[in-house]
């Protein structure tokens, strides 16, 4: 009886977890058309504070790196919307977590205005 209970409760600790979504800069992207994303995604309602210099997000300093935090800020802001996180093509959706040490993506829109990002991995 125990052991099923442990099935169960694993089976859904995975399902739970496996249905987390991030939104991140396609690889092969140049720094130009990922700065342009990112633009984008802070002018448009991303919450790109934590990108800035001495912000939580701030290291790896690259365009990508910032452009990933970027389009997933958006893309958590506006629901997991459809289109949210296409960027014209530059952005993909993906199940694995893009965080950093120090740096946690958002994984919902409960988390699009950055909480996570203020713990420290």
């Amino acid at each position: 009886m125990a052991s099923n209970f442990l099935l169960m409760l694993l089976l859904f600790s995975m399902a739970a977890h496996s249905s987390a979504t991030w939104c991140i800069c396609k690889d092969g992207m140049s720094d130009a058309v990922m700065q342009k994303a990112l633009d984008y995604a802070c002018g448009a309602g991303a919450d790109c504070n934590p990108t800035h210099q001495n912000g939580v997000c701030f290291n790896p300093n690259t365009v990508r790196a910032h452009c990933n935090y970027a389009v997933n800020s958006y893309f958590q802001r506006k629901g997991q919307a459809p289109g949210s996180c296409d960027f014209a093509g530059t952005a993909t959706v993906t199940t694995t977590d893009p965080s950093t040490a120090g740096c946690a993506y958002p994984s919902s829109a409960r988390y699009g205005s950055n909480l996570l990002s203020t713990v420290v991995k």
